[in-house]
């Protein structure tokens, strides 16, 4: 059953229309410096995923084939018929869930500090202890602990005070349903071997959670991708260095306008 989302809505535009998909445990005001200097262009979309920001928690277990169904939904429902789908770390997951399910109307893909391997045990058992901890301490603990690998100690303390306020804000129930999901999710290389449409992966290059390496083995797996390393950014680069991500993600967008 896919669940309505709360989103964001903006922009027009001759070029090709982006939805921007956020990670955990944040929500689409991850998207703000991303949304604002797109919507002068063309219509951005940025919705909070089930279980975060204002849409709707489903507790339990939210596989990433759920996302992707909401999005797909979103989409029928904007009647967006072609589309950019741009996602950071769980997003960017999402948004290789969301390849096969949305077919032709994809027309490039943004992948941006993420991974496409299964988990592992351990990581499985990672992911569900850290679910149970979110359910009984709520949010703030785990927020504090890895605020600076979310962010480098060094970014702005406005950019700072935004990622660990978004943290916290994040339902428990929707989290914990969300890294149970992930827990389970398959392994998304052979999706990316045989994606046809462009792609950009971006990475910052002090990302602890998804290292350069890892973002050079995705650009490696993608047919026709380009790879950028943000300087002096960790694991948001989009909001720790948004003028050099949007540079980034301009050029992309041009190459599929045109």
């Amino acid at each position: 059953m896919t669940v309505s989302l709360a989103y964001e809505d903006r922009g027009a535009g001759s070029g090709v229309p982006l939805l921007l998909v956020h990670g955990h445990p944040f929500d689409r005001t991850m998207w703000t410096p991303q949304i604002e200097a797109f919507a002068a262009e063309r219509r951005v979309v940025a919705p909070d995923l089930r279980g975060y920001g204002a849409s709707p928690v489903v507790p339990g277990i939210t596989p990433l084939s759920a996302f992707a169904a909401d999005l797909e939904a979103l989409l029928d429902r904007l009647e967006v018929e072609s589309v950019v789908l741009a996602g950071l770390s769980m997003g960017g997951q999402i948004v290789m869930e969301c390849h096969d399910r949305l077919g032709d109307r994809v027309r490039g893909l943004v992948l941006a500090d993420t991974f496409a391997e299964p988990e592992t045990d351990e990581g499985r058992r990672v992911r569900n202890d850290m679910a149970d901890r979110l359910l009984r301490e709520g949010m703030r603990g785990y927020a504090d602990e890895v605020l600076h690998k979310m962010v480098a100690p060094y970014a702005d303390p406005a950019v700072q005070a935004h990622v660990h306020r978004m943290m916290t804000a994040a339902p428990p129930e929707g989290a914990a349903a969300a890294l149970r999901g992930r827990a389970e999710r398959p392994d998304y290389r052979p999706v990316l071997a045989r994606v046809t449409v462009p792609a950009l992966v971006v990475v910052g290059e002090d990302d602890e959670f998804t290292p350069v390496p890892v973002a050079e083995s995705l650009h490696a797996l993608l047919p026709d991708s380009a790879l950028h390393v943000v300087k002096g950014a960790a694991h948001l680069p989009n909001l720790e260095r948004p003028r050099e991500f949007n540079a980034a993600l301009a050029a992309f967008l041009a190459r599929i306008d045109a």
